[in-house]
């Protein structure tokens, strides 16, 4: 027994902040030091992402570049916050009434997909790391789907980018334990309430790139045919790699305005050297070889990853395209992202097996195998 997708729905923020967009932002709420830099243009013009749906959008955005106060938000600049931005309880606050929401709309199209009953889903998984609250994204979702009350709860907290996976092994496990079981996983991250206002040249990089979205996937132990494009789309077998030498390559910690990434030029090399090494082993153990897979999610998590993974493990330059588009069309949304990525192989009807790859804080990778 093993998990059997039978439905995924994605969801985004109903605004879009585009790359013009984001550098007239990232003019007005930069630290003083980099407003009128050369040097911050070409990182937005070169990001690879068209646009970006963020929940901070809309009349903040207006405000922000007309100079205007009118949407009373704690994310405009004021003298009191220039440099740093809002309070981590203030963007607390925004999470705690934006992530239920968004998450609801993701899970509630995997289910109609599914065509399973609210009420038959035995285990909920939810995935998150830019914010917390308690209760929080499983209450908002058992009320509004209609969950049964005993439903068993799960929540992968705080793991970054790779967090939909670990979901997925986590739903998994509860597949393979018990052939009546059904698992809604619900990923959810609203990255731009942890915008950074100063003047790190890795963080004001992150800002050009990450963005909010959910996914959700509802599964089964076992398959039926019948119900949902993607059921043919079947957890095989999961892995992960903690890289060496690596801890402060990647970082990922709660600051008092904010939640503080950390993201060195090293990566992308880490992972170029140590990606190929772990998949040969991995993808032995199932008796596949790099040759035998035919499609590759893998996480955008930005030009640079993507252009590593592919040095590493020798693909062609297609191989990535749907990682591409959807790094395009949506940014980096951390943990939804690499589902946002399997939704457009599985509609695609890509060739199988497929592995899905995420990289996130420890320098950690993960990958899920579907047959």
């Amino acid at each position: 027994m093993s998990l059997v997708i039978h439905g995924l729905g994605t969801a985004h923020p109903p605004d879009a902040v585009t790359a013009e967009d984001g550098l007239r932002l990232a003019r007005h709420l930069a630290g003083p030091d980099v407003r009128t830099s050369t040097w911050l243009g070409p990182v937005y013009a070169h990001s690879g992402v068209s646009r970006r749906h963020q929940v901070i959008g809309g009349a903040v955005v207006q405000d922000v570049l007309a100079g205007t106060t009118l949407s009373g938000s704690p994310f405009l600049p004021t003298a009191a916050n220039d440099g740093v931005g809002p309070t981590t309880a203030e963007r607390m606050r925004v999470y705690a009434a934006e992530a239920g929401p968004l998450a609801l709309r993701a899970a509630a199209a995997a289910v109609a997909e599914s065509g399973f009953a609210p009420d038959s889903f035995t285990h909920l998984v939810t995935v998150s790391c830019t914010g917390f609250a308690a209760p929080g994204v499983d209450l908002a979702l058992i009320r509004g789907l209609g969950l049964r009350p005993t439903v068993e709860r799960t929540h992968v907290g705080f793991m970054g980018c790779h967090g939909a996976l670990n979901g997925l092994r986590v739903a998994n496990a509860y597949a393979s334990a018990d052939p009546a079981a059904r698992v809604l996983v619900c990923a959810v991250e609203l990255c731009s309430l942890h915008y950074y206002y100063g003047s790190a040249a890795d963080k004001l990089i992150a800002n050009a790139i990450f963005a909010d979205g959910a996914a959700a996937v509802a599964g089964a132990a076992s398959q039926d045919p019948t119900r949902g494009a993607g059921s043919s789309w079947r957890v095989a077998a999961t892995g992960s790699c903690l890289i060496p030498d690596s801890a402060g390559d990647m970082a990922w910690a709660v600051g008092d305005r904010g939640f503080e990434m950390t993201l060195s030029r090293r990566v992308p090399g880490l992972i170029a050297g140590a990606v190929r090494p772990w998949l040969d082993r991995w993808l032995g153990d199932s008796g596949l070889s790099l040759a035998d897979v035919g499609s590759w999610g893998v996480h955008p998590g930005g030009p640079k990853i993507l252009s590593a993974v592919e040095a590493g493990l020798g693909l062609p330059a297609d191989a990535l395209a749907a990682s591409r588009g959807v790094f395009a069309d949506s940014g980096n949304m951390s943990s939804p992202t690499v589902l946002f990525v399997l939704d457009r192989l599985r509609r695609s009807n890509a060739p199988r097996p497929c592995v899905a790859l995420g990289f996130g804080p420890g320098l950690v990778a993960e990958a899920v195998l579907f047959r």
